[in-house]
């Protein structure tokens, strides 16, 4: 063996770079033109036109997702987060629960989102986002697209992660509440 394979030998491969799909397709819906991001925004993801289904599939494949094989209730919750991202925008550097008190967000609200499951998590969403939009406060749609991702999971250690995030929103916005009252 050479010298040079020697060393090359010893260094390990390049990492692949983890993208992560929600700030890619933040990123996408940002930049989309103007008709895309309108389609995104009115869509229903319950149900959705043929144009608005379009848009979400060159969105989610732009995106880095394989939706060929998704079930009907995963096209759903990722058109969920579409609709929001169009609709709101993206801050991924702020806090959802200092979000939510910086929009204004009622206490009960708050506690709808985080005690809420299932369908009923999907219904409490949109209203929200609207509130958002009003408001002009963008969410941070890592921790609540995660939220929506993982609550119908069946895996425990989503279950894990969705529990861990809903605390943390709460703890972010019961924190900033409390400090805001002070102040």
């Amino acid at each position: 063996m050479s010298q040079p394979d020697l060393i090359e030998s010893q260094v390990p491969p390049p990492q692949e770079k983890r993208v992560n799909p929600i700030g890619q397709l933040a990123n996408h819906i940002e930049h989309a033109d103007i008709a895309s991001r309108a389609a995104l925004a009115r869509l229903s993801p319950e149900a959705m036109q043929p144009h608005q289904m379009a848009a979400l599939a060159r969105a989610l494949v732009a995106s880095g997702l394989e939706p060929e094989t998704w079930r009907v209730e995963t096209w759903q919750r990722w058109a969920l987060l579409a609709h929001g991202m169009a609709q709101a925008g993206h801050d991924g550097k702020g806090r959802l629960g200092k979000q939510l008190l910086q929009a204004g967000v009622a206490e009960s609200r708050v506690t709808r989102l985080l005690v809420s499951r299932g369908d009923a998590l999907l219904q409490v969403v949109p209203r929200l986002l609207r509130l958002l939009a009003s408001r002009q406060v963008k969410p941070n749609w890592h921790e609540l697209g995660e939220l929506i991702l993982k609550d119908a999971s069946a895996d425990p250690d989503d279950q894990s992660a969705v529990e861990n995030r809903r605390l943390r929103i709460a703890g972010d916005y019961y924190g900033a509440q409390a400090r805001q009252g002070k102040a």
